[in-house]
């Protein structure tokens, strides 16, 4: 068994939900990022929140926080490769990534995604960031952005061979709470 560490991705800047922060947006009466710490927390070997900015709002929660670093404004391939680089310092062998705004992630997504590489699949949609990256990749990510871009998610794990894990449910529990539609709908689907 692989030693395997939980990244949350929150650098994003909100701009479909009117530019707030999406991690304190309040689904079921909890900021979304409580919600996918506690979804996440317990299947991993330590977790950490990864920001673009001052990651000061984050200290009440309990786990660790790391920015995204010289790679901040690429894009969620910054806040991966700022979970690989820490999970690495810290024994890990593999991130499984997960967005800030999909409070809804499995309770057992890290066991059903297995060894990395490897992403999330809902029906016939992928969920690029629902997955786990060996950290031994870290150098060709930090090439990768390096690089002019763009800088897709899929372009990326294409490279690494990523293995598509199909989940089955009566809804995708990889939704993402992107606009406040999205919201709403959410706020009908118990946590």
């Amino acid at each position: 068994m692989t030693a395997t560490f939980g990244i949350i991705l929150a650098g994003g800047g909100g701009r479909r939900l009117g530019g707030v922060d999406k991690a304190f947006v309040t689904l079921a009466g909890r900021p979304l990022v409580a919600h996918v710490v506690d979804r996440l927390g317990g299947q991993v070997g330590a977790l950490a929140v990864s920001v673009a900015g001052d990651g000061a709002r984050f200290s009440g929660l309990g786990v660790a926080v790391v920015a995204d670093g010289a790679h901040a404004g690429k894009g969620p391939l910054a806040g991966v490769l700022a979970g690989m680089r820490w999970a690495a310092a810290l024994g890990g062998e593999a991130v499984v990534s997960v967005p800030v705004d999909t409070p809804f992630v499995p309770r057992d997504v890290v066991a059903r995604l297995g060894a990395a590489p490897a992403v999330a699949a809902y029906g016939e949609r992928l969920h690029h960031l629902v997955a786990v990256w060996p950290v031994v990749a870290a150098d060709a990510l930090a090439a990768f952005l390096r690089g002019d871009g763009p800088y897709r998610v899929s372009d990326f794990a294409r490279g690494l061979g990523q293995r598509v894990v199909r989940f089955e449910a009566a809804g995708d529990p990889f939704v993402n709470i992107n606009t406040p539609a999205d919201l709403a709908a959410a706020a009908g689907v118990a946590c």
